[in-house]
C-alpha cells in the first residue's frame, strides 16, 4: 500500500480529509430516504398512489447497483477524484430536473440518473482501502459511517417539515443545494489516492472473476446484503406501515423513520471503537443477531396485539444498531480479499447489496397492500437477517479454515 502525505483540509495534494470523505458517503443516503414522508403528496400530484410512488426507492437502488458495477473499475483505471466531482455534477443537475418532472415516468427515469450519487459512496469507502490497513480500515469505515447515519437520521425528519411546509419539491431543492456544497468541498480537498494503473478499461473489467471466485468476498457481501436488506425493505415498506397502517402524517412520518439512524449512529460508533479489538467476523455476527432479535421482538409484540407505532419504529433502532455493526466490517471484510482491486471490489460488493436490497424493496411494497398489517414488511426483514447469520456463521469458518483474522 502506498504511503500518503497526513490530510490537510483543502489541499488536494494530500488524501481527502475525514469530513470530506463523509460528504462523499452521505449525499447518497439522503437522496435515498429524505423525500419518503412526502410521498403521499408527491402520489397526489402526479395522479398516482402513494405504492406506487414508494418504487422510486427501488428505481434508485437498482440504478445505484448498477452505476457501482462500473465505477469500480473506472476509479481503479482513471482516478478517484475525477470520477467523483463528475458523479457530483450529474447528481446536482438531476436533482434539480426532479422539481420538473412531468409525470410519474419522467420521475423514476430522473431517480434512476440521480442513483449516480452512489459512485461517491463506493469511492469514499475505496479511498479508505487505498490508504489504510485491513483492520484499521474497519475502524475508519465505522467513523465515516458514522457521520454518514446523521443523514438517515435527521434527512426525513427534515424532508418531512420541509414536505408539509414547503410542497414536497422543497426535498428535491435542498438535495442538490448541498450537492453543490459537497462538490466545491471536494473539488479544493479531495487529493488522488488510487496508484497509477496501466491496464485498459476493458481489462480492469476482467479482473472481476478473480472476485466472483472468491467464496470469501461472497460470504462478506452477502452477509452486508442481507443485513442491510432489512433496512431497504424497511425504506420500501415503511412509509406505508406509517401513514396507512398508523395514519401518520407526513412531519410526524418523517420524526418516526429516522429511527434506525439512531442506532447506526451508535452502532458505527461502537464498531469504530471495538473492531480493532474483536475482529471484523465477529462484530459482523454480533450485529446480524442484533437484527434478527429486534425483528423477532417487533413480530411477537405484533402477533399478540400489542403493536403500535412506538414498537414499531423502537424496534427499528435495534436494526440500525446492527447494521452499524455489521456493514463497515462487512466493507472491510470485502475490501482486503484482494487489496489492490479496492475500487472494483468496491463497487462490485456495493451493487450486490444494493441490489438485493432493491429487490427487498421492492417486494415489501408488494407484499404491502390496502388491509395489510405491518407483519409482511416485518417477517421479510426478519428472513433476511436470518440468512444473513447463517452467511457470517460460514465466513468464520472459512477464515479459520485458512487462518485469517476472525
Amino acid at each position: 500500500m502506498a504511503e500518503f502525505p497526513t490530510s490537510r483540509f483543502l489541499d488536494r495534494k494530500t488524501q481527502p480529509s475525514m469530513f470530506t470523505l463523509v460528504l462523499l458517503a452521505s449525499i447518497s443516503a439522503l437522496a435515498m430516504n429524505s423525500f419518503l414522508p412526502s410521498l403521499p403528496n408527491m402520489a397526489e400530484h402526479f395522479g398516482s398512489s402513494t405504492s406506487i410512488m414508494g418504487l422510486s426507492v427501488g428505481v434508485y437502488l437498482g440504478s445505484s447497483a448498477v452505476f457501482q458495477i462500473l465505477v469500480g473499475p473506472l476509479s481503479d483505471r482513471v482516478g478517484r477524484r475525477i470520477v467523483s466531482l463528475w458523479a457530483l455534477i450529474i447528481f446536482i443537475l438531476v436533482s434539480f430536473a426532479c422539481v420538473y418532472a412531468p409525470n410519474t415516468e419522467s420521475f423514476m427515469a430522473l431517480r434512476a440518473l440521480q442513483a449516480i450519487a452512489a459512485c461517491t459512496f463506493v469511492l469514499a469507502r475505496a479511498i479508505v482501502r487505498d490508504t489504510t490497513e485491513t483492520q484499521a480500515s474497519g475502524s475508519k469505515i465505522a467513523y465515516i459511517s458514522m457521520g454518514t447515519a446523521i443523514c438517515p437520521m435527521f434527512g426525513p425528519a427534515l424532508g418531512g417539515l420541509m414536505g408539509g411546509w414547503f410542497g414536497w419539491e422543497a426535498n428535491f431543492w435542498l438535495i442538490g443545494g448541498l450537492g453543490v456544497v459537497i462538490l466545491v468541498i471536494a473539488y479544493f480537498d479531495q487529493g488522488e489516492t488510487v496508484p497509477e494503473n496501466t491496464l485498459g478499461f476493458r481489462e480492469q473489467f476482467t479482473e472481476y472473476p478473480e472476485l466472483l471466485t472468491s467464496r470469501r468476498f461472497w460470504g462478506y457481501c452477502l452477509a452486508s446484503a442481507f443485513g442491510a436488506g432489512a433496512f431497504f425493505a424497511y425504506l420500501g415498506g415503511g412509509p406505508f406501515v406509517g401513514s396507512i397502517v398508523y395514519n401518520l402524517s407526513p412531519e410526524m412520518l418523517g420524526l418516526y423513520f429516522g429511527a434506525p439512524a439512531i442506532g447506526y449512529f451508535l452502532g458505527n460508533f461502537l464498531s469504530g471503537r471495538y473492531t480493532t479489538r474483536f475482529g471484523i467476523d465477529a462484530m459482523i455476527l454480533w450485529g446480524l443477531w442484533i437484527i434478527f432479535f429486534g425483528l423477532s421482538l417487533s413480530m411477537i409484540f405484533s402477533h399478540l396485539g400489542y403493536g403500535s407505532v412506538e414498537t414499531f419504529f423502537g424496534f427499528m433502532i435495534l436494526v440500525g444498531l446492527g447494521n452499524g455493526l455489521s456493514i463497515p466490517n462487512s466493507t472491510a471484510g470485502m475490501l482486503s480479499v484482494r487489496p489492490h482491486l479496492a475500487g472494483t471490489a468496491s463497487g462490485l460488493g456495493g451493487a450486490m447489496m444494493i441490489a438485493i436490497g432493491a429487490a427487498l424493496s421492492t417486494l415489501a411494497g408488494a407484499f404491502l397492500v390496502p388491509g395489510s398489517s405491518e407483519m409482511p414488511l416485518l417477517l421479510l426483514m426478519w428472513v433476511s437477517s436470518l440468512s444473513g447469520v447463517g452467511v457470517i456463521l460460514y465466513v468464520r469458518q472459512r477464515n479459520k479454515k485458512l487462518q485469517l483474522y476472525t
